[in-house]
Parts: C-alpha cells; sequence; structure tokens
C-alpha cells in the first residue's frame, strides 16, 4: 500500500472512532469533522474539486484564463515567462535543480515530508535561537545534515552536533530547491485576488480595510485543492512559523520577518527575480504574513463544506455555497425551506401523532384502573376527573362513551326535594342503570343514603333484578319522609 493511502488510512482510524462495546459506550467519542470532506477528497475527486472550485469564485473573481490555470486545464501564465532577459539568479536557480537528490530538488512526496519532518520537529525545540531562520549556518554541517536526509539515514539531532541556525537554514533550502512553490504555480493568481479582498463601506465602495474572514475562508478554500504532500508539509511549515513568531521577544522574528523569509519558497513562481514581480511582492509577503497570523484556521473546511459533503453521504440535498446557509438562517425566508426543513417537520407530525396515540393508550388504561377500584370518595373524584375530558375511553373496550348530560345538582336530598317543590325542573331518575353515573358532591350522610336507594356500578344485573323492588321501596318510603320533614319546615 503506498505510504500516502496509509497515512490517510491512520489519519482516519484515529479521528474517527466507533465504539460498539456496550462497557466503552460511556467513554468520549473522537469525531474529526473534516471526516466526510476527506472521503469526498478521496473517492469522488471531480465532485470535490467543483464544490470547491465553484465556492472559490464566489469569494474571488477569476477569468475564464485564470480558472483555467486554478483548474489545472492550462498552463500557468507566470511573470516573466515571456521575458528576454534571463538574469543571472534566473540561471543560477535552474542549475542548482539539475542535481536531484531522493530528497532535495526532487517532487515532493511523503518520504520526503517523512525526512523533512525531522527538521521541523527539531526546530520546535530551538525557537529561541536569535535571527532564526535569518542567520546562516556553517555549510559544511549543512552539507552534512543534506548527504544524510538524501541517504535516507536516521539522524540524531539532538546529538548537538548541528545548530539550531543549520537546521533552520537547510528547512529553506529545500522548500527553495523544490521543482514549484509549495503553494504552487496554478494557485499563484488567487493568491493575488484574496490579497485584494478588502471591506466596503455603507454606500457599498470598497475600502483600503482587508476583509480578513473572507481572506480566511478563501484561503481554506484554496488549500483544499492542493495536492496531499503540499499540504502536509503547508501545515506543518505554517506551524512551525507561527510558533517561532510567537517567541519573537527572544528570537527576534515577527511573522513579518519569517514571511520575508519564506515568501519566495512559499508563494513566488520559480524562476523569476523580484524585477519580474516588481508591485506583487508587497501583496505577496503580506500574503504569507496573513497566513502564520491565521495559520491554526486555515487547514479547517468551511462549516457549509462539511455540511455538503455530510450530505452528500447521507443522500440528502447538498448545499452548494455559504450563501445557501445564510438563506436558512435568515429571517423572512420560509418559502426558501429546503427539504431538509420539509422532511423535519413531517417527523415532527409523524412523532405527535405517536405520541398522541400513547397518550391515549396510558388514559385508557389508567380509566380501567380507576373504574376496577373499590366504591370510595376517592374514586369518584377521578371519575369526575376522566368525565371532564370526554376523549378519555370508558374502561369497557376502546370504544370511546359520549359524556353524560349534564344536569342540576344538589348537595343534599333536602335542597333537590326544595327545587322540586318550588317548581325548579330538575332530572332525578337514570335513564338506564347500565351506564355510570355522573358523580356528585355530596355529603357522608348523603353518600350513605345514596349507597342503600341507587345501584353502584358494580353491581351485578342478577343482584339488580333481585333487589330491584325492596330498593324501589325503601327509596319511596325515603323520599316521602324527607319530603314531609321539609314541607314542615317551610
Amino acid at each position: 500500500m503506498p505510504l500516502q493511502k496509509l497515512s490517510a488510512l491512520i489519519d482516519a482510524i484515529c479521528n474517527l472512532v466507533i465504539c460498539n462495546d456496550s462497557s466503552l459506550r460511556s467513554q468520549p467519542i473522537i469525531f474529526n469533522p473534516d471526516f466526510f470532506v476527506e472521503k469526498l477528497r478521496h473517492e469522488k475527486p471531480e465532485v470535490f474539486t467543483e464544490l470547491v472550485v465553484s465556492n472559490i469564485t464566489r469569494l474571488i473573481d477569476l477569468p475564464g484564463a485564470e480558472l483555467a490555470q486554478l483548474m489545472g486545464e492550462e498552463d500557468p501564465k507566470l511573470p516573466g515567462a515571456n521575458s528576454t532577459a534571463s538574469g543571472f539568479f534566473r540561471s543560477l536557480m535552474s542549475l542548482k535543480r539539475k542535481e536531484k537528490g531522493v530528497v532535495f530538488g526532487s517532487p515532493l512526496t511523503e518520504e520526503g515530508i517523512a525526512q523533512v519532518s525531522q527538521l521541523i520537529e527539531y526546530l520546535h525545540k530551538n525557537l529561541r535561537a536569535e535571527g532564526l531562520f535569518r542567520v546562516p549556518g556553517n555549510s559544511i554541517r549543512q552539507q552534512m545534515l543534506k548527504d544524510a536526509l538524501n541517504s535516507g539515514t536516521d539522524i540524531d539531532l539532538d546529538s548537538g552536533e548541528f545548530h539550531s541556525n543549520d537546521v533552520a537554514t537547510l528547512l529553506k533550502m529545500f522548500l527553495g530547491e523544490l521543482p514549484e512553490p509549495l503553494l504552487t504555480h496554478k494557485h499563484f493568481h488567487a493568491h493575488l485576488k484574496i490579497a485584494d479582498l478588502t471591506l466596503f463601506d455603507e454606500k457599498g465602495n470598497k475600502t483600503s480595510t482587508p476583509d480578513k474572514e473572507r481572506q480566511i475562508e478563501a484561503l481554506q478554500l484554496l488549500f483544499l485543492i492542493l495536492p496531499a504532500p503540499n499540504r502536509s508539509l503547508l501545515k506543518l511549515l505554517l506551524d512551525l512559523l507561527y510558533q517561532t513568531a510567537k517567541k519573537q521577544d527572544k528570537n527576534k522574528m515577527s511573522a513579518h520577518n519569517l514571511a520575508l523569509m519564506f515568501a519566495p519558497h512559499i508563494l513566488w513562481p520559480r524562476n523569476v527575480t523580484a524585477n519580474d514581480l516588481q508591485e506583487n511582492i508587497t501583496k505577496l509577503n503580506n500574503g504569507v504574513t496573513f497566513m502564520i497570523k491565521h495559520s491554526q484556521k486555515l487547514f479547517k473546511a468551511p462549516a457549509y463544506i462539511r455540511e455538503c459533503a455530510r450530505l452528500h453521504y447521507l443522500g440528502s440535498r447538498a448545499h452548494t455555497s455559504k450563501d445557501d446557509l445564510d438563506l436558512l438562517t435568515s429571517p423572512g425566508s420560509k418559502e426558501l425551506q429546503p427539504l431538509k426543513s420539509q422532511k423535519r417537520s413531517r417527523l415532527d407530525s409523524c412523532h405527535q401523532e405517536e405520541t398522541q396515540q400513547r397518550t391515549e393508550a396510558a388514559l385508557r388504561e389508567l380509566f380501567r384502573h380507576v373504574h376496577n377500584m373499590p366504591d370510595s370518595a376517592k374514586k369518584k373524584k377521578l371519575i369526575r376527573q376522566f368525565n371532564k375530558h370526554p376523549s378519555a375511553l370508558t374502561p369497557g373496550s376502546e370504544v370511546a362513551t359520549p359524556p353524560a348530560p349534564r344536569r342540576t345538582r344538589s348537595r343534599s336530598f333536602s335542597g333537590l326535594i326544595k327545587r322540586k317543590v318550588l317548581g325548579t325542573p330538575v332530572i332525578v331518575e337514570r335513564k338506564s342503570r347500565d351506564t355510570t353515573p355522573e358523580p356528585k358532591r355530596a355529603s357522608k350522610e348523603n353518600i350513605h343514603l345514596l349507597q342503600k336507594c341507587g345501584s353502584p356500578a358494580h353491581t351485578s344485573q342478577a343482584k339488580l333484578k333481585s333487589l330491584e323492588g325492596r330498593k324501589e321501596d325503601s327509596c319511596r318510603h325515603m323520599r316521602a319522609h324527607l319530603l314531609s320533614k321539609d314541607s314542615s319546615s317551610l
């Protein structure tokens, strides 16, 4: 398996851990937010490139020729390519690249990065040396170190045989002998356009203030379509320069000073001189300074690219740019809601229906339990609460019982008889003995009388028939007794 694919596989395994062991599910899960982005890059490079480039052209204006160069459809047209004056420095750099070694002067590979990473790792431990990357090292020690790297042997840089300035100068030499700059020739014009991204005033006119957010976003997109070895080494290098600039109080090397040292190796086209670039030198140097200062943000894919890559594998409609996500969050754009929101609303409605069904089933089960309770004041109170909600089902089956007709309530039999004598119409007799009557709020004495005269809900049909005569006689005598008592009081 090639080293590049093996490295990508190891990164994927380290960045995404799926735990199937129940004993480990409580442990935190490590998830790489750019996992689907990298997956799309490796599995469908054409789709990935089209997605990223379409968003680059949204941020910066690339004419047809420059866009074709960025896509690799045309050879890049670089400054100084048509110049008749070759120049001494241009010839010297060409001669240097004729002698290609395993690492130095060869196209960038994962094997070369593995060798050079030893230099970067050593420099991280020695960032306090004053004038780091500016003060040259010893040429003899540098040649020894270069030969060791080309031969592929392991080097003990911590032995004290080499100085930090030797290692720093050799790192610049390695970058300078690459066939093309680290950011490649295809990206040259795009980086010049990024340097021109500025803010607009209230009237829509361009200002001289750089638009840092758009510059960061454009660099994130450009770095996504760099070749994998270039992107890996660029990340290691910018992180080293960022840490170096943080210790500028010791090494006297600010981000701008470091950019002056590395811009020719990172961004300048090969075989050009300062005269070829002319007014673009300031833009290029400032661009590298900006990369060093914001290096911790530049190797993360924009949020909408992550979402688009994720939705691509989930089979949903993908958002093609940041503007699509902005439309979703802007007020007054309800008519532009995507299919994702519609599906979510349908899922919410289905969830509400299921919740309603479970609630009704629980109410039916609770009603059965209350109906089977022995007669008591608590049971009557619970039944009264159920009767306030007509949607509750009866305990007999899953068929809803229509609510009982409302009737005038009486707190006692004497009050009921008084209203009857005075002419207030009330309903005393029940229309059916099989249905459960609406419970009444009455005193303990009246409840006791009702139990003697009335019919409990759970009395069987056989008992009702056998006791029907005696109940009617006792109730008739009791009503007559109460009527006479109340009449005498009146």
